[in-house]
């Protein structure tokens, strides 16, 4: 019973985020690359039909851009000390807010994605 609430839970959220980055990106074909998650797969999930949900291989998240991402942060974080959640919090969020785009692409820009993006450029 409770891995069922669960995952409902998680794809009701996910739904919630699937369909206010499809109004925030309207105008757009947009491909969200994501493990497979049972909730990215939950039942009654509808996808929005400007969003392309691109489903990495099983136990590959090495191949996941966002694990790349986390790597980066860890990173910084890895010889800091924190005495509370809060702090933490706070230094997690200035990082993230220092993130340029030509940064992000720079971590999480696999090649094997850019190529795939270019190849649909030319579609």
């Amino acid at each position: 019973m409770r891995s069922t609430t669960y995952n409902r839970t998680y794809t009701e959220c996910y739904q919630r985020f699937l369909d206010e980055f499809s109004k925030a990106y309207l105008d757009s074909l947009n491909i969200l690359q994501v493990d497979n998650g049972r909730f990215h797969k939950g039942k009654g999930l509808v996808v929005p039909e400007n969003v392309i949900l691109f489903f990495q291989p099983p136990y590959c998240p090495e191949l996941n851009p966002s694990e790349r991402l986390w790597e980066h942060l860890k990173a910084k974080l890895k010889w800091a000390s924190f005495t509370t959640l809060a702090q933490l919090q706070t230094k997690v969020d200035q990082l993230l807010a220092q993130l340029t785009l030509e940064i992000t692409a720079a971590i999480t820009g696999y090649p094997f994605i850019l190529d795939a993006l270019s190849a649909l450029n030319t579609v």
